[in-house]
């Protein structure tokens, strides 16, 4: 079942969420040391996908173009005004605290190889392994994420559960398509862009930069077309 790994995604998010919204109290100078210690491991996951790159001229230019774009069209603006629309349909919690949580565990959870590279394994080969591991490191971030941002994290798992089921059931066709060679290429190159993003993502939880990250989102999607071109040119 290409889509397995996923549900279990989501579930573990919703059920993370619920758990965090029950121990919101927890006590503040916990809940930033933990945050702090889930944003240095993000740190050092990203570092370690980001050096996976074969081709590290195609991430550069990857980020670059794909930087541009989502500033031309307004991704992270655009995902605020979604969270700003759930918060007002659902009014829970003070101002901002659905659409921060729900924007910042989106971000967290969408963003990065693990979904990629997990959604795509579970789609050719049946292998759910790593988002697996993913759901495990989601399910314990919620939790964190709800205690600190509010419920607004729980609906999160609607655009994971979206972005990883679409990979998923993409790739269970995708080898009809696009050779081993190409893929193989796609995958290394992009979890090379995505750990990137992660550490950004990291940075931003650890309070040491503010950067637009959902503006870096369409970088996955020019790794994808370089890499293609790349593959047209010279097999």
């Amino acid at each position: 079942m290409a889509l397995l790994g996923t549900i279990v995604n989501g579930i573990c998010i919703i059920v993370g969420a619920l758990l965090g919204a029950v121990f919101r109290h927890i006590p503040e100078r916990i809940k930033s040391t933990v945050m702090n210690g889930i944003g240095l491991s993000v740190v050092v996951l990203g570092v370690k996908m980001g050096l996976e790159s074969d081709q590290f001229l195609v991430v550069i230019i990857s980020l670059v173009v794909g930087g541009a774009l989502g500033e031309i069209w307004g991704i992270e603006e655009k995902l605020e005004r979604l969270g700003k629309w759930v918060e007002r349909r659902v009014g829970y919690g003070a101002e901002g605290a659905i659409s921060k949580g729900f924007v910042s565990a989106t971000l967290l959870f969408v963003v990065g190889s693990m979904a990629i590279v997990g959604a795509l394994h579970s789609g050719l080969r049946g292998d759910h392994l790593v988002l697996y591991t993913k759901s495990i490191l989601d399910g314990f971030a919620s939790i964190i994420l709800t205690a600190t941002f509010g419920i607004g994290v729980i609906f999160s798992a609607i655009p994971v559960v979206v972005y990883q089921g679409s990979i998923a059931l993409m790739a269970t066709q995708i080898d009809r398509f696009i050779p081993p060679s190409a893929l193989e290429a796609f995958i290394a190159e992009s979890t090379a862009t995505g750990g990137i993003l992660i550490v950004a993502i990291g940075l931003n939880m650890l309070s040491l930069t503010s950067i637009r990250v959902a503006n870096l989102l369409p970088s996955i999607l020019v790794n994808a077309l370089i890499v293609a071109f790349m593959h047209m040119l010279f097999g």
